[in-house]
């Protein structure tokens, strides 16, 4: 299998990326928002828009595309910001509507399941920090003269997915444990949604000021 890395670069990217996975950022913070106000559900649904935005970034990696994004001051200045101005508009959502969302019907939750992926998409998507990681930090793994380079990084990007899921399926189910307890301490569960918001605004600023090169 050509496309598969030497047995020392699988395991030094494994042990990368579990590292990597335990570092809070938008996506993890999205997960427990969504899982807290909308149930377990809404969350996986959510983790899985997220997975599917790092398998597109690894694709455009993998192709060539980051890179005339990243090259394109006007395709990054627009792409910045519109990650920066939807995780703004999810801060607001927290603050506006957050408590709101735990009202489930039936065991089952209010929100959509394909808005929750959609979200998880978005928020991956529209994240230019995602596409300059992946177009510096995917690229250590392989050698440029390597004939199967393009297929050893689309592996190497699945493979993180593989790998974080079970951590993000985790905290899904944690945050939806907690979740039962936060329904009966609504000071508690305002609070957090003022935190949730007060995070993404951060994750939005950061967003900003990230540089292309």
């Amino acid at each position: 299998m050509d496309f598969l890395p030497s047995l020392p670069v699988f395991l030094a990217f494994s042990l990368a990326m579990l590292i990597l996975a335990i570092t809070p950022g938008p996506d993890m913070t999205l997960w427990i928002s969504r899982s807290l106000r909308d149930g377990r559900t809404i969350g996986l649904m959510t983790l899985a828009g997220t997975s599917f935005g790092i398998a597109v970034h690894t694709m455009l990696v993998a192709f060539g595309v980051s890179a005339l994004i990243v090259a394109s001051p006007t395709a990054f200045l627009i792409l910045k910001t519109g990650g920066a101005a939807y995780l703004l508009w999810l801060a607001l959502q927290a603050i506006r509507h957050g408590s709101n969302f735990v009202v489930k019907a039936e065991g089952e939750a209010v929100a959509s399941r394909r808005g929750a992926f959609l979200n998880g998409l978005w928020v991956n998507l529209l994240n230019p920090k995602v596409i300059i990681f992946f177009m510096t930090f995917l690229p250590q793994f392989v050698t440029a003269s390597d004939p199967d380079v393009t297929g050893k990084l689309i592996f190497l990007g699945l493979w993180s997915i593989v790998l974080s899921m079970p951590l993000g399926i985790g905290i899904v189910y944690g945050a939806d444990f907690m979740s039962h307890w936060l329904q009966t301490n609504r000071k508690v569960l305002r609070g957090i949604d003022y935190t949730f918001a007060g995070v993404f605004s951060i994750f939005a600023a950061k967003i900003l000021m990230t540089q292309s090169r």
